[in-house]
């Protein structure tokens, strides 16, 4: 079951903070969640967010302090404190002493990026988070699949980044300065600001934060994760779009493919690698697409021919050979004819001239 729009207003809506009243026994109060005042950041963020969804503490307060006494009397602490005692729920990565990552704490998960609060607060909760959210058991391996999927697209980024880990080495080719983290600093006041209070800006924040991990987990729970089964079906059949087995083809465009090609060569052991995705975009026409690399690189498999590129429609045709051409992108990843059968041809053209090194696409 989903998580449906009313349940994430009511996620989202802004919980009043308490006012000055009669002070309560200690047992009687509500839990409280401690981080540290000042500026903040993107992780600490969404580690409040994200224990706030859980039962024990949705009506939690959020404690923003350093002094030792009020995180004392806290029943968890994140980002803060120099410690991570998960016994206590203290979740700091602050301390020297701190190197944990997911694979270190889980040696059957592959990623070795430090965890900030938000990473050490999905690692202990965030399979009972998923769970909660989608109405299913913490086992279940739809949680399981989703768990691994949010914290490798979407969570380890966030520690990487609160941690100082440069996604590449030496100088980048260009900024990048709308990520969530970036768009969490610029929550913060200005240096220049007459008023430096946090508070509001910190609640905006979370707000922010909570918002996209929801709509990232509504996105790979209903898009991403039944997109595997059409790419399997897709491979299965791939012999029957080409004797080659290097080609494959999807009834519809759309289909986040790529990372499910990737998983399912290797569970299925597909011997040849598959070069093109064959598919037909929302005018009727037929797309032809060149498998990458690797996820995170625009370096083909096997690109187009390089003298198709840039050329379009009828001039096209003629230098290739095939009617109905439409086009061939400028660096080769991608190419359209007006049928399914001139798609075909022209994945089954490349892959005939492939005897030469492939030209990296750029």
């Amino acid at each position: 079951m989903g998580i449906g729009l009313r349940a994430v207003r009511l996620l989202l809506r802004p919980r009043p903070m308490p006012g000055p009243g009669p002070k309560r026994p200690r047992s009687a109060m509500a839990p409280r969640i401690g981080t540290h005042n000042g500026t903040f950041h993107c992780d600490e963020a969404l580690a409040c967010y994200l224990l706030r969804l859980l039962p024990q503490y949705r009506d939690a307060e959020i404690v923003r302090t350093r002094e030792p006494q009020l995180l004392s009397e806290c029943d968890v602490v994140v980002d803060v404190g120099g410690e991570y005692d998960p016994q206590k729920h203290r979740y700091d990565h602050h301390q020297r002493s701190f190197a944990q990552s997911m694979h270190c704490l889980r040696p059957d998960k592959p990623w070795k990026t430090k965890l900030s609060s938000a990473g050490l607060v999905y690692f202990h909760f965030g399979s009972q988070i998923l769970a909660s959210l989608l109405e299913l058991k913490e086992e279940d391996p739809v949680v399981q699949a989703l768990y691994d999927k949010l914290y490798e697209n979407f969570v380890e980024e966030i520690d990487a980044i609160d941690n100082g880990i440069a996604q590449w080495d030496g100088e980048p080719r260009y900024a990048m300065t709308t990520n969530l983290s970036a768009r969490v600093a610029y929550l913060n006041p200005r240096w220049n600001d007459s008023d430096q209070d946090t508070e509001a800006g910190f609640k905006k924040a979370m707000e922010l934060v909570g918002r996209e991990f929801l709509d990232r987990l509504d996105y790979y729970h209903h898009s991403w994760l039944p997109a595997r089964a059409l790419v399997e079906e897709a491979i299965q059949k791939r012999f029957e779009v080409d004797p080659s087995g290097e080609i494959l083809e999807f009834s519809q465009g759309g289909c986040p493919w790529k990372e499910h090609l990737f998983s399912l060569e290797s569970a299925l052991g597909v011997e040849k690698p598959i070069k093109f995705v064959l598919y037909a975009d929302q005018s009727g026409r037929w797309r032809v697409q060149c498998v990458p690399a690797g996820l995170h690189t625009f370096q083909n498999r096997l690109s187009l021919p390089e003298e198709w590129r840039g050329v379009r429609d009828e001039a096209l045709s003629q230098l290739s050979g095939i009617p109905g051409c439409v086009f061939v992108h400028a660096s080769g990843f991608i190419g359209g004819n007006r049928t399914q059968e001139g798609a075909l041809r022209m994945a089954q053209s490349a892959l005939a001239r492939q005897a030469g090194p492939d030209a990296p696409s750029s």
